[in-house]
């Protein structure tokens, strides 16, 4: 068996963290992390986790990259969507190991399915796979009960005018300072909720 390592031996390697490379002050992954605890956002996927939940969904399915954002994306409920600069790499990845293998399909988009080295890895993983999707579905149930229609319109307004406002060229300190102390105060008001 060419691969014959545990999931600990994930993590190492050329993007081997899973979650890609990116712009400084972007954690590195685009639309990849979730609200984590109070403060921040955190990671969905650590080391070697989102290989083995694409490992997985191909295995359920033969797809192609985009299917796979979608299908992610689907059982987050849109709270989470790995980008196509760290999906298509894994894919590449997931290949180079004899994880999966390309099928013939209509079209430039290549499919993949899970070959028998992948479906042994999986079964070999499973219960780490079993959380990672449990971790999938907590994501989606958290995005369901936080992420209406009426917040997200009220975010996007809201963005929509601060960019508007502090594009003018007659913005100075005070504005700004202004806009930040009505903002907190917004803050405030919907942490004292009931």
């Amino acid at each position: 068996m060419r691969f014959g390592m545990g999931y600990g031996a994930w993590t190492g390697g050329p993007r081997g963290d899973g979650e890609g490379r990116g712009r400084p002050g972007h954690e590195g992954h685009g639309r990849h992390s979730h609200r984590g605890g109070p403060g921040g956002r955190r990671r969905l996927f650590d080391g070697g986790e989102l290989k083995l939940v694409m490992l997985k969904l191909i295995a359920d399915a033969p797809r192609h990259g985009y299917d796979l954002i979608r299908e992610i994306e689907g059982l987050t409920g849109g709270g989470y969507a790995p980008s196509p600069g760290v999906v298509y790499p894994t894919l590449s990845m997931l290949d180079e190991m004899g994880l999966i293998e390309e099928q013939l399909s209509e079209g430039a988009k290549k499919r993949f399915a899970t070959s028998d080295e992948g479906r042994a890895h999986l079964a070999e993983n499973a219960a780490v796979v079993d959380g990672l999707f449990a971790r999938l579905a907590a994501v989606g149930a958290e995005s369901e009960r936080t992420d209406g229609a009426p917040i997200r319109r009220a975010m996007g307004n809201l963005r929509q005018v601060l960019q508007h406002r502090l594009m003018r060229e007659d913005v100075n300190e005070d504005t700004l300072h202004e806009v930040a102390a009505l903002l907190d105060e917004a803050a405030q008001k919907i942490e004292r909720l009931k």
